[in-house]
């Protein structure tokens, strides 16, 4: 299949960071070509276990190739020991990933949706591609940040996550959570490759957060699962949620609801209720 030149970019500088974080050690022919000078695997030894010429895989590498089968991303994909996550983004930057084109987002979430989420007990969201908050829901302003008091261009999930000061504070497991937010985001910005708005946003939060450049040049990628969201509220102290997403909305590729379910047994549920009847 025939690449954009901005994909399949971003597609070598992705498999090269995955061949440079594996251990030699635990690969058999990795002894055979002398003493190493750089981190993870040689070229030619990812070249050999995949079964392709080592002039291809660094051209593929370098973005110099302008085509490439399914099934020979698919043996990189395996010499690389890519996890089912990172071997399906590898296959969606090279258009196999079965996916259509979606529509640009409009950056208005449908009226509709925001009826659905008022009548959700719990913290909910309407949010994009881009992690831009098209919606919300009065608890999602207790347990994520007060929506209300931020720009609605400054509602990017991705950026309040790493900029928000209360928001990091009281977010118990800041660490795992920025870590997947930053691997979600990854998938869409290389999805996005050549748009504008996601290079001016990953530029501007260079200059924001040190702590968003490190995670963001290490290319590590997250499909979206249930993960766990443990927060430190003022007045209702420790409360656990799992972080449940529905895509897909109506239709639309680029549109999510994110709704924050109470974990059984924490007590949780008690104390929502109480902050529901506080709120009123």
């Amino acid at each position: 299949m025939a690449l954009q030149n901005n994909k399949i970019k971003i597609l070598g500088d992705f498999i090269k960071s995955r061949r440079e974080r594996i251990k030699p050690d635990h690969i058999e022919i990795a002894s055979r070509y002398g003493r190493r000078r750089t981190p993870g695997l040689r070229r030619e030894e990812v070249a050999q276990l995949a079964g392709v010429s080592i002039t291809w895989y660094t051209w593929l590498e370098q973005g110099r190739v302008g085509s490439v089968s399914r099934e020979v991303l698919e043996s990189v994909a395996r010499a690389l020991q890519l996890s089912s996550d990172e071997q399906v983004h590898l296959l969606r930057l090279a258009d196999y990933g079965g996916e259509r084109n979606s529509s640009p987002s409009t950056g208005e979430a449908y009226p509709e949706l925001q009826t659905i989420i008022d009548q959700v007990n719990y913290p909910a969201i309407i949010a994009n591609h881009r992690t831009e908050v098209l919606a919300y829901n009065r608890m999602a302003t207790e347990i994520i940040t007060d929506f209300h008091a931020i720009p609605a261009d400054e509602r990017v999930m991705t950026r309040l996550i790493f900029t928000e000061p209360n928001l990091r504070k009281q977010l118990v497991n800041w660490n795992e959570f920025a870590n997947y937010t930053m691997g979600v985001f990854r998938i869409y910005y290389d999805q996005k490759a050549g748009d504008h708005w996601f290079e001016s946003f990953v530029q501007q939060m260079f200059l924001e957060c040190g702590e968003f450049k490190r995670l963001w040049q290490l290319h590590n990628i997250q499909q979206k699962k249930a993960i766990l969201y443990t927060f430190d509220h003022c007045v209702a102290g420790r409360l656990f949620f799992q972080l449940n997403t529905f895509s897909n909305i109506n239709g639309d590729e680029d549109l999510h609801c994110c709704i924050f379910t109470p974990i059984v047994s924490t007590g949780t549920e008690e104390k929502l209720a109480d902050l529901r009847q506080l709120s009123y």
